[in-house]
């Protein structure tokens, strides 16, 4: 059965056009897109009012996270930097069970698909018990991720994360207990098991590998899982160069600066995505732009740990792909990820539009590719524009909600990416499944409360 979706307008190859339909097939991609002909269709879904977007894709979600919102917000809770902020997040960590990680998780996938984001890459690595200890199955945590998602109806790249160590020369930290595992050939054993257990299971789950950082994973463990992911062709995601102090260590233990580092391991490919990467040093920018890697920006989250400003205009003209985060869960919008991003350079620079015209492409034009194309290629999903044989996932947003309307064709993704609210998304469609209808998703009743209960029981003080 194929469905033709006619809504107002269609975003396609940067513009809005009319009288368009994208007709999506039984197996859950566009079987085609063009001028409405119906001839061929087993139904018809007529959207009045609408315009229709592919998906937006969020890269880095670390999706506990979500229940640490309104907890971190006071200098006597989480103290002054990232790096106190980590001992509440810590704590928020080890206090959940697996079902509440599956609760939680569910709260912050069902914001992501009303907010019109259709794919996420979890970077996870919750693995072990509060005690540290090995589950019956190592992947049990992954697969109640993994579960939420598809509860929701939200595709899912779920990257397996190896964390080794506090750091270089630190003691082991108590808090890290949960996310440890300290052997690679086990690691890499339990990463094939899932990996294997993902390939049986829908198109809307697939698998990565997320070595968390330099100094959570040393030279030869990093290697290792660096040659596992590239033999199997898989997605690889990691944190680099979020704070300074990352680099100071990268320097005493390797002698030279985080990037310079992995180049020299061979990890600097188009198959690479570093997260953050704001304080990057003299070269390093160059380098990236030679490998084709793609940057994971979460300036939601950056601005909310005060990580820093990320070097966006330099990274852009050197090649170097940029797609969108939500990270710690503080703020659900790729939107407003993604026009911070460019605000964040006005203030650096004194100037406006600082963005435009890079790569070709108008403002709005090159910051929406970012929050969808981009993200496709960091997490090798078939997704993220409205073309034949891609996945049918999509939003529409309502032409008459107050954040946008009045808006002409031609200023219409304009005021999308720089003015809309959240409430002008109607529907989503994740894999040709309708997950949102009319702004509405038909768990979200039970997913909030559930979701609630699980913050009555962990409190306000964590």
């Amino acid at each position: 059965m194929s469905v033709s979706y006619q809504p107002d307008l269609v975003y396609v190859d940067g513009r809005f056009r009319s009288g368009y339909e994208v007709v999506v097939a039984k197996d859950g991609t566009i079987s085609s897109i063009g001028p409405v002909k119906t001839d061929s269709v087993s139904e018809v879904r007529r959207l009045p009012g609408r315009a229709l977007l592919p998906g937006m894709i969020d890269i880095h979600s670390h999706s506990f996270q979500r229940a640490l919102r309104g907890k971190a917000e006071s200098r006597r809770r989480s103290g002054p930097d990232f790096w106190s902020w980590r001992n509440i997040m810590y704590r928020c960590a080890l206090a959940l069970t697996p079902e509440e990680i599956y609760d939680v998780a569910r709260m912050a996938f069902l914001e992501m698909t009303l907010a019109g984001i259709t794919t996420v890459g979890e970077f996870h690595y919750l693995h072990r018990t509060p005690a540290g200890e090995a589950y019956a199955d190592p992947n049990l945590l992954a697969t109640q991720v993994i579960r939420a998602a598809e509860s929701v109806g939200i595709r899912i790249v779920l990257l397996r994360c190896a964390y080794v160590r506090a750091g270089f020369t630190l003691l082991p930290d108590s808090g890290q207990i949960r996310f440890i595992e300290p052997d690679v050939e086990r690691f890499l054993r339990d990463s094939e098991t899932l990996r294997s257990e993902i390939a049986a299971m829908s198109s809307t789950v697939s698998f990565g590998l997320a070595p968390h950082s330099v100094r959570a994973v040393p030279r030869d463990y990093l290697k290792a899982v660096s040659n596992w992911a590239q033999t199997h062709g898989l997605p690889m995601h990691m944190h680099v160069a979020e704070q300074p102090a990352e680099i100071e260590a990268c320097v005493a233990e390797y002698g030279t600066t985080p990037f310079a580092f992995l180049d020299e391991l061979g990890l600097m490919t188009p198959d690479f995505t570093a997260i953050h990467a704001i304080h990057v040093q003299g070269g390093e920018i160059e380098r990236m732009g030679r490998g084709k890697i793609t940057v994971g920006a979460c300036p939601t989250t950056e601005r909310n740990l005060g990580d820093g400003i990320l070097d966006a205009d330099a990274l852009i003209d050197a090649g170097v792909s940029i797609a969108f985060g939500t990270d710690s869960h503080t703020q659900t919008d790729a939107l407003e990820n993604a026009r911070e991003l460019e605000s964040n350079l006005r203030l650096r620079h004194l100037q406006r539009a600082v963005l435009d015209g890079r790569q070709g492409e108008t403002l709005p034009v090159l910051l929406f590719d970012f929050a969808t194309r981009a993200g496709a290629r960091s997490l090798h999903v078939e997704a993220g524009a409205l073309e034949a044989g891609k996945a049918a996932d999509f939003f529409t947003v309502d032409l008459s909600e107050a954040s946008i309307a009045g808006s002409l064709p031609d200023e219409l993704l304009t005021n999308i990416v720089f003015s809309m609210s959240p409430r002008a998304i109607r529907d989503v469609v994740v894999d040709g499944k309708v997950v949102v209808d009319s702004g509405c998703h038909a768990l979200q009743d039970e997913i909030v409360e559930a979701f609630r209960r699980v913050q009555t029981r962990l409190g306000t003080e964590l």
